[in-house]
C-alpha cells in the first residue's frame, strides 16, 4: 500500500512542478510581447 502512495505522490508532484514550468514560460511570452510592442510604439 505504501508504494502505491508513493507513487501517488510522485505523480502529482510531477504534475505540479510542470505546472508551474509552464506559468512562468508564458509570463514570459507575455513579457516579450509586451517589449515588442513598447519598442514599436516607441
Amino acid at each position: 500500500m505504501s508504494s502505491v502512495r508513493i507513487v501517488l505522490l510522485t505523480l502529482v508532484a510531477s504534475f505540479l512542478v510542470a505546472g508551474c514550468n509552464t506559468v512562468k514560460g508564458a509570463g514570459r511570452d507575455i513579457e516579450s510581447v509586451g517589449r515588442a510592442g513598447s519598442e514599436v510604439i516607441n
